[in-house]
């Protein structure tokens, strides 16, 4: 799952973000409203996290203006104010949720699942390809041979190819939705990967490979 995260206070978007990557989320930060716009133009998101104190342009100003360009990627709001009309001010403008500061990770990571679950068309939380299955909850993958659980990064590059079966999806699409746009790595890093799921789906006695499509990107085939 991709999330930007737009907020101000470095150390607080430093941490957070830890925590997201940890539980495999892969984040874009963010440090005001104008740049949080144009990530929001660029980029399909699965959920974005907005503090409404931010500079340039308040979260609820991004919120107003996303919603107006027809964007309903689910959000939630932070704020350091437990005042109502600033909740409901919010609700009022499109969010989905709020969280007032100072928050637990788990309370964060509770909201995140929540909200991302049922504006989800996937209504299991087992993606299915071929005789394998990859849990978005466990992060492991089954096949008949056996369980293993992914990495970060391993658990993203398999579950866009497994929402994309038969597909073709570029290496460019892969490095910039998992990866990001600010990240120091080689774009080589994706076929690095591919190399690991691609040993790790052997292993597990998987029916399907990913094979490397010259000059376009990789696609999954049974």
């Amino acid at each position: 799952m991709r999330l930007l995260l737009a907020e101000d206070e470095r150390s607080l978007s430093k941490a957070v973000c830890a925590i997201l990557e940890m539980n495999h989320y892969s984040v874009d930060a963010v440090y005001d409203g104008e740049e949080a716009l144009d990530y929001i133009d660029a980029v399909g998101y699965d959920g974005i996290i907005l503090d409404i104190m931010m500079p340039k342009k308040d979260g609820i100003t991004v919120l107003r203006e996303m919603r107006k360009k027809g964007n309903h990627t689910p959000v939630i709001l932070l704020t350091a104010k437990s005042e109502i009309d600033d909740k409901v001010e919010g609700l009022d403008s499109g969010a989905n949720d709020y969280l007032t500061k100072p928050f637990s990770s788990k309370e964060l990571l509770a909201r995140l699942r929540a909200m991302i679950r049922v504006n989800s068309v996937q209504s299991d939380s087992v993606l299915r390809y071929g005789n394998i299955e990859l849990d978005s909850v466990t992060f492991e993958v089954r096949g008949p041979d056996g369980i293993r659980r992914l990495s970060n990064k391993e658990y993203q590059v398999l579950e866009m190819l497994m929402r994309n079966p038969n597909n073709v999806i570029s290496s460019d699409t892969l490095f910039e939705s998992i990866w990001g746009l600010d990240t120091e790595v080689e774009q080589n890093v994706v076929w690095v990967y591919v190399s690991y799921l691609r040993k790790i789906l052997k292993s597990i006695g998987g029916n399907m490979k990913i094979v490397a499509k010259r000059n376009l990107g990789y696609i999954l085939e049974e």
